[in-house]
C-alpha cells in the first residue's frame, strides 16, 4: 500500500474520538471534535495531492478515497441527527446518493473504470465538510441558521454532483445500447 493510501486511510482513525465526543457534547468536547474533523478532513487534500506528486495515483486509492471520505461524512452526520442539529431525512438524501454513485462505480457493466472524482464531487465534498465542520463546532446561535444554509447547500450540491457524475455514462450506456439494437435488426 502507498504512502497516500495510508494517509486516506488514516482518516477513519479520528472518527471514533468524534463520534465518542459528540455522543457527550460539551463545549470542550465539541471543539476538539471540530479539530479532529477538519485535521481528518485536510488528509483527504494532502493523499490527492501526494499521490499525484510521487506518481502513487492507483485503482485502491481512486476507490478508497471516496470510500473514506463518505465514511467522514456519514458519521458526524449521523450523530448531528441524534443531537437534533439536522433532520434525518436530509442525511438520507445524502446517504442515498453516496450509496448509489459506490454502486455505479463498481459495476462493470455501467463503467469503463474506476474514475477520480471531478469538480463537482470536490466542491460537494468541501461543501459537506464545511456544513459539517459548522455544525460540530459550539458556535453563538447567530450560526445557526449560516450552519443549516450550509448543510442544505451541500445536499442540493451532493445531488448535483451525482447526476453530473452519472449522466454521461449513463447517456453513453443507452446510445450503446440503442445503437446495438439498430445494427442487430
Amino acid at each position: 500500500m502507498t504512502l497516500p493510501n495510508w494517509i486516506t486511510f488514516s482518516r477513519l482513525l479520528g472518527l471514533p474520538f468524534i463520534l465518542y465526543g459528540l455522543n457527550h457534547p460539551t463545549d470542550q468536547t465539541r471543539w476538539i471534535c471540530f479539530v479532529i474533523f477538519l485535521v481528518a478532513a485536510s488528509t483527504d487534500w494532502l493523499d490527492g495531492y501526494l499521490a499525484r506528486k510521487l506518481n502513487q495515483v492507483t485503482d485502491l486509492g481512486k476507490f478508497l478515497d471516496p470510500l473514506v471520505d463518505k465514511l467522514l461524512v456519514l458519521a458526524p452526520l449521523l450523530a448531528l441527527i441524534e443531537l437534533g442539529q439536522v433532520p434525518a431525512w436530509g442525511v438520507f438524501l445524502i446517504l442515498a446518493r453516496e450509496l448509489a454513485i459506490a454502486g455505479w462505480r463498481v459495476n462493470p457493466n455501467l463503467t469503463s473504470g474506476i474514475s477520480g472524482a471531478n469538480i463537482w464531487g470536490k466542491l460537494k465534498t468541501v461543501s459537506q465538510i464545511t456544513a459539517i465542520a459548522l455544525l460540530i463546532a459550539p458556535l453563538p446561535d447567530v450560526w445557526q441558521i449560516p450552519s443549516l444554509v450550509a448543510f442544505w447547500l451541500s445536499v442540493v450540491l451532493t445531488w448535483v454532483s451525482g447526476g453530473i457524475y452519472i449522466w454521461p455514462q449513463l447517456a453513453a450506456n443507452i446510445w450503446s445500447s440503442t445503437e446495438k439494437s439498430t445494427s442487430a435488426s
